[in-house]
């Protein structure tokens, strides 16, 4: 491919896990560049962030808090690294989890403790995964489950260096307890 061709990879900063990295995917968007990709997941990520503390939201407003998500961690898929990847499937598993959607939110839920194993990722992260598995198990109605990954929670908490960041995952993990 020439350096004109928006889908050669030589010329994109693309990180993915699992067996798609480094080559050629065919589906790269054209036009877009890391700084545009990294702005919108940015913005995506913020606004699922808004839309889940709005009271009241309206069936359009979930669909729209969902595919932001989505968005979110296709832009992060394009330009950020295994944090940003595992920290946008636990935003996409939170979200279906919070539509009541068992089954996607254990999905996204998998993905981000697999990207978090796959590349040494602990501490908050690590500890969110689990979080995500104990409340996507819940709305899956897998009360086995959700004790056992929500133990695993409390324990990944003890390991988080940063006291804010502990303190956040707490805080979820409450809201699992109440």
């Amino acid at each position: 491919m020439s350096s004109d061709d928006p889908l050669d990879h030589d010329e994109h900063d693309h990180h993915d896990h699992g067996d798609h990295e480094g080559h050629d995917h065919g589906h790269e968007p054209a036009g877009v560049s890391d700084e545009q990709h990294r702005a919108l997941a940015v913005g995506l990520f913020n606004d699922v962030w808004e839309l889940l503390g709005t009271p009241d939201r309206t069936r359009e407003l979930d669909g729209q808090m969902l595919h932001a998500a989505h968005a979110s961690r296709f832009h992060w898929g394009m330009v950020g690294g295994p944090q940003q990847w595992a920290v946008g499937e636990w935003q996409c598993s939170r979200v279906y989890a919070v539509l009541g959607r068992g089954e996607p939110a254990l999905h996204h839920a998998r993905e981000s403790l697999l990207i978090c194993e796959e590349t040494g990722l602990g501490d908050w992260v690590l500890a969110a995964a689990y979080e995500a598995l104990a409340r996507a198990s819940g709305v899956a109605g897998d009360a086995s489950g959700q004790a056992s990954w929500l133990a695993k929670a409390r324990q990944a908490v003890l390991a988080i260096a940063d006291a804010e960041d502990r303190e956040v995952i707490e805080a979820d993990l409450a809201t699992l307890e109440a």
